[in-house]
């Protein structure tokens, strides 16, 4: 434990640097070519070696530490992109410089660990998928337990995540003068404003537990043209996957539904890959919850009160046993993907926690590694869950 704060200490100020030089030049999904720069360079000075690209992806990394001998894998793991508009809103920064940190401490304070220790960038989680393109080209292969955390308004041991589904609609209508031969026309715009008043509609009739929200981006091009297109996004998204087909089953009725009675056409798709619900593992939450108290700061219990996200994490945690613990860095009640999660996850107390936190997962880690009596309860809880169908969407 000394040594662990003696480590943090060391390398806190990097850190920052790091965190608040991926703060200030957001990228995008599939984008973050200066992140990673940032990342690899210290983790490779640090003594791991860095494969990048990874997983096809360019924008996706693995650095490993290899310790004295063979023995078991468990990987860290980061995400670093940015929303659209609004940059570092959901605190991605955090995850990045701080998810490296606890990296290098655990390599460094325990440099003849058993096994392989990895430090895993993913990108993309705002909707690309980066972590389940990642298991697909065979990343996560042999990976034997997997952490992260992720910044919020409130500290939790573990949060159910959603299954989402991205949605794509497109009304096909027929354009006419708007003004001399309307009665020509067929408005695909008005198809989209009925589907989402069906959907709005909808709403009381669907599980409390249950999230629709949708854009319309192209809505026509001039007011006086009936509006032979109209298309928009749409993400469904409920606490299990068989909940949120459920959903998009309907909701692909309301669509076809608002196209007959306009006089349109309709087409749903999916533009993006599917979300699944998270699975958390809580013995190795528990472990490194009880490690962050130590160092001052307490979780709260998991509990289906605590509103929930989608995240690319739930994919991977069908996969390999995974926590996602939040962080609080900013006041409760503040929405994350908003510009006050934004402000927070650039102050000198967010990466105070962040550090800290880092350490708990160094510590963590650093157990799955070298226990194992410890590593075979984090295997066999997994076994357990996953088994007994995980994606029921019951909590945590």
């Amino acid at each position: 434990m000394i040594e662990i704060t003696a480590a943090l200490h060391r390398h806190r100020a990097e850190m920052e640097r790091i965190s608040l030089a991926i703060h200030s030049r957001p990228e995008l999904c599939f984008e973050e070519h200066y992140a990673v720069s940032l990342l690899t360079t210290w983790l490779a000075g640090a003594g791991f070696s860095v494969e990048c690209p990874a997983g096809g992806l360019d924008t996706a990394f693995v650095a490993r530490h290899e310790g004295s001998r063979p023995g078991p894998v468990v990987a860290v793991v980061m995400e670093y992109d940015a929303l659209p508009d609004l940059g570092h809103g959901c605190g991605h920064n955090l995850i990045a410089a701080g998810g490296a940190l606890a990296a290098i401490v655990a390599a460094e304070t325990v440099p003849d660990h058993v096994g392989t220790l990895l430090a895993i960038g993913t990108p993309a989680e705002e909707g690309g998928g980066g972590k389940i393109r990642m298991l697909e080209g065979g990343v996560f292969d042999g990976v034997d337990a997997a952490l992260m955390f992720h910044p919020a308004d409130r500290g939790l041991v573990a949060r159910h995540g959603l299954s989402a589904r991205s949605l794509g609609f497109r009304f096909h209508g027929r354009a006419a003068h708007a003004a001399k031969s309307p009665e020509e026309g067929r408005s695909a715009l008005a198809a989209a404003q009925l589907f989402l008043t069906a959907v709005d509609m909808m709403r009381q009739f669907v599980p409390s537990t249950a999230r629709m929200h949708a854009i319309i981006t192209n809505g026509g091009s001039a007011p006086q043209v009936v509006p032979a297109l109209a298309e928009g996004r749409m993400l469904v998204r409920d606490l299990s996957d068989r909940g949120v087909a459920s959903l998009v089953s309907r909701v692909t009725d309301a669509a076809h539904g608002a196209a007959r009675a306009t006089g349109c056409t309709a087409d749903i798709y999916e533009y993006g890959p599917a979300y699944a619900a998270r699975v958390n593992n809580m013995t190795l939450a528990n472990r490194c919850s009880g490690y962050l108290a130590e160092l001052g700061v307490s979780l709260e219990e998991p509990s289906s009160d605590n509103p929930a996200g989608s995240s690319d994490a739930g994919n991977l945690s069908l996969a390999v046993p995974m926590i996602h613990p939040y962080l609080q860095i900013a006041d409760r009640g503040t929405s994350s993907h908003s510009e006050a999660m934004r402000e927070a996850a650039r102050r000198p107390e967010a990466h105070e926690r962040a550090a800290l936190m880092a350490g708990a997962i160094a510590r963590t880690a650093l157990d799955a590694l070298g226990d194992a009596s410890f590593l075979e309860a984090v295997q066999a809880e997994f076994r357990a869950a996953v088994g007994a169908g995980a994606l029921t969407g019951s909590m945590p």
